[in-house]
């Protein structure tokens, strides 16, 4: 039977993308259509459809600024059904109202009238949009959450340097992850309150570390998302400074911990010492990066994500300090062996599909000490490496998420992933986080496990099984629910670990059984040269002025962008008001830039 096709553009038409992706599912849930498609009209989305060969020659004049509606179908009625419907939706996502009945704002600035007293922004617009936006709001007096990637390392550094002539804190960009008087910015958990202060350059670690705490009975004052490049030599740690200030400073945090992938040594240094005179126990994690100072009285150095839980659980409890993660391998060692014996002989590598990006990093990081090859997009080594290799895939990168939902959000990538595995004879474990809170997914359990169903059915088929390993990133209080997550996944045969160590510990012991396990014993113990004394060129960072107050009275937010952010932040009481943002000027940046001159 013959499929017909159509591409539908709505020009200078702009939704974010969780919506599109809403409206996406939607069609494709229609009779008769076989694939559907919303998405914007960017370069990187045309790669996309035309991969996936529904990109018409009347869809490849789509412009960035332009929305495109594709679809596939088994009849021209269909896809007339299709478009007829895509309209009805798309006029009622134009009916721009809020609960109140009242015309939604579309910029900061008729926020800002409708909320004078907030104090926050949080934005996830385009990358392309995000700087101006965020320099808007500094000079507005707002504090700045900014989940947009994609803004150059130039204009990161132009805009930490404005925030702090503002007296403000600029978390980002790329922040995916913070906690602010319990309140959760971006895809964060629902953890309780306690006397631990977190500052994080990765969303993922933060989770991490925060869940493990709260397993443990132990809680969070404060913990600051500053974006991924904050580490970066050139940024020098910027917002990660100012905010250690802040919780050395905060009655109510008694152990503070910083968390990162490898920064550059320079800012590792600076970072160890600022630390070491704070006056409180503070506790290192820079997954990947060996200490070149001694442990101090207060200054502890983490092996892993779980380890930096555990030494920060037994700072707030006054006991000893562990040496060693956690570790549960042997108690395990009867099960891993039958299981083991499944496998055929030619299953002998791992495959690891993360969603959270330093959750890949220390997979990739831990795997790389005791096996051979491990190839990943997280370092370009991917396709330099050839054979049955095993392989760490940071979904969430970049070249995944262009123009689409993250896939913590959508789980269809990963679903097509795990399933092309199935297909692959050398496949032994495939190693995956599952992570819940605010902003996820609703039920990411059972999209994972039926992606895992329909692989193992291909495997069977073949001749083989596989093995599925997942460390659960959550709490009992998060709108999924832990225990109902864990459940089903136990249900559908995807073996459980405690953390995604203790996951990657496992996956290793099912193919490597006389090697030693990754990260088995401290990895951070440094080489004791001296303790961290403060240098000539390392001026203590003042507090940002502003930050104090926001602690204080709490978040009071002007939402740009993903409008489930608004929505997460209503569901826990906190004052928001939701722009609905456009790109200004009808997305011409050319405009908006000589229309930004004459403000």
């Amino acid at each position: 039977m013959a499929d017909y096709k159509r591409c539908l553009i709505l020009p200078s038409t702009y939704r974010d993308s969780v919506e599109l992706m809403k409206l996406s599912v939607a069609l494709e849930n229609l009779s008769g259509v076989h694939h559907a498609a919303v998405m914007m009209g960017t370069a990187d989305n045309k790669r996309i459809l035309r991969e996936a060969g529904l990109l018409t020659s009347e869809g490849e004049q789509a412009d960035v600024n332009d929305l495109l509606i594709c679809v596939q179908a088994s009849s021209p009625e269909a896809i007339q059904q299709i478009v007829d419907e895509a309209n009805k939706r798309f006029a009622r996502l134009r009916v721009d109202v809020n609960d109140s009945g009242e015309m939604a704002p579309r910029t900061l600035e008729t926020a800002l009238e409708r909320m004078p007293a907030a104090n926050l922004a949080c934005i996830s617009v385009p990358g392309r949009y995000a700087g101006n936006e965020t320099r808007k709001a500094l000079e507005k007096g707002l504090h700045v959450f900014l989940f947009s990637d994609h803004v150059d390392l130039e204009a990161e550094a132009e805009l930490k340097q404005l925030a702090a002539k503002q007296g403000l804190l600029l978390m980002g960009p790329e922040c995916g992850t913070a906690i602010l008087n319990g309140v959760p910015l971006g895809f964060a958990n629902q953890v309780p309150r306690g006397p631990v202060g977190l500052v994080s350059a990765s969303g993922t670690g933060l989770q991490q570390v925060t869940c493990i705490l709260a397993r443990q009975g132990i809680g969070v004052s404060q913990a600051f998302g500053v974006g991924g490049r904050d580490l970066h030599r050139r940024i020098g740690g910027h917002s990660m400074r100012a905010a250690l200030q802040t919780l050395a400073a905060d009655e109510d945090t008694e152990v503070i911990m910083l968390i990162s992938k490898a920064p550059h040594a320079e800012v590792s240094d600076r970072l160890a010492q600022d630390a070491a005179r704070v006056g409180k126990s503070c506790v290192l994690a820079f997954l990947g990066s060996e200490s070149r100072f001694s442990p101090a009285d207060t200054l502890h150095y983490a092996a892993t994500l779980e380890h930096a839980a555990l030494i920060a659980a037994a700072l707030v409890r006054d006991e000893p300090v562990p040496s060693n993660p956690n570790d549960d391998l042997q108690r395990r060692l009867p099960s891993i062996g039958a299981v083991r014996a499944k496998l055929q002989p030619q299953q002998r590598t791992i495959r690891g599909l993360y969603l959270g990006g330093t959750l890949a990093y220390e997979a990739l990081w831990l795997l790389r000490r005791s096996l051979a090859k491990v190839a990943s997009n997280l370092d370009a080594t991917l396709n330099a490496t050839g054979g049955a290799d095993h392989v760490v895939l940071d979904l969430g990168a970049e070249e995944f998420t262009s123009g689409q939902p993250h896939p913590m959000i959508d789980p269809q990538l990963r679903h097509h992933q795990i399933l092309d595995l199935a297909r692959r004879p050398e496949v032994a474990v495939v190693l995956c986080d599952l992570i819940l809170g605010w902003g996820m997914h609703p039920d990411p359990a059972a999209a994972l496990a039926a992606a895992w169903k329909e692989a193992k059915k291909v495997a069977l088929d073949e001749g083989r099984q596989m093995i599925c390993i997942a460390a659960v990133c959550g709490t009992q209080e998060d709108p999924q629910g832990y225990d109902q997550q864990c459940r089903v996944l136990r249900e559908n045969g995807i073996i459980l670990a405690e953390s995604n160590v203790q996951a990657i510990r496992l996956a290793q012991a099912m193919i490597e059984p006389s090697t030693k396990a990754a990260g088995a014993g401290p990895v951070a113990e440094g080489i004791k040269l001296k303790p961290p004394t403060p240098s000539s060129d390392n001026m203590i960072p003042e507090i940002p002025a502003h930050l104090p107050a926001l602690l204080a009275s709490g978040p009071r937010v002007i939402n740009l962008g993903l409008e489930l952010f608004a929505a997460q932040l209503r569901a826990c009481g906190v004052p928001v008001v939701h722009a609905d943002w456009r790109p200004p000027a009808g997305g011409d940046t050319r405009l908006a830039s000589l229309l930004e001159r004459l403000r």
